[in-house]
């Protein structure tokens, strides 16, 4: 029986930006290791995911599900802003729905704030694209669960 409640994110403004520029994989996890032990990064990666919030994340990342997000950004861009912040990178399962739209709203204020040295960016194929690239990739996660994957 097909659900006849409204996506989640009806409640909010579609983005602007739909289609919001993105990083690969190989170039996050390169940022990653360039500035493994570095007290001070430029970049955040955020972790979209709620109800599949399950079998790890990418290391370093902080879980801010995108049901709950569209309220907080103005909060989270000063706080991005205060800490030198220059690129976010947000992931969900694929990055191809959460992802993209917490991306394209983040991006779409930043665009209304006129600056031009943060970007919001989503992280090409999510953390399931992360997984599927091997083990170089799996030991940057934090929890990772190979059962949680195998079942996927």
């Amino acid at each position: 029986m097909a659900s006849t409640e409204a996506p989640w994110h009806n409640a909010f403004p579609a983005p602007r930006t739909t289609k919001p520029e993105s990083r690969s994989r190989e170039e996050v996890l390169n940022m990653l290791k360039l500035t493994q032990g570095s007290e001070r990064r430029d970049f955040v990666i955020v972790d979209v995911r709620r109800n599949d919030y399950e079998g790890g994340s990418v290391r370093g990342s902080i879980n801010l599900p995108a049901q709950s997000l569209y309220p907080t950004i103005p909060t989270l861009y000063q706080l991005f802003k205060a800490a030198g912040v220059k690129e976010i990178f947000w992931y969900c399962g694929s990055s191809s729905g959460r992802g993209t739209r917490t991306a394209g709203w983040f991006a779409d204020y930043i665009e209304d704030k006129d600056d031009v040295e943060m970007k919001s960016m989503i992280l090409a194929g999510g953390i399931k694209g992360w997984v599927a690239a091997g083990g170089e990739y799996t030991e940057w996660m934090e929890g990772y669960d190979a059962a949680v994957w195998s079942k996927a």
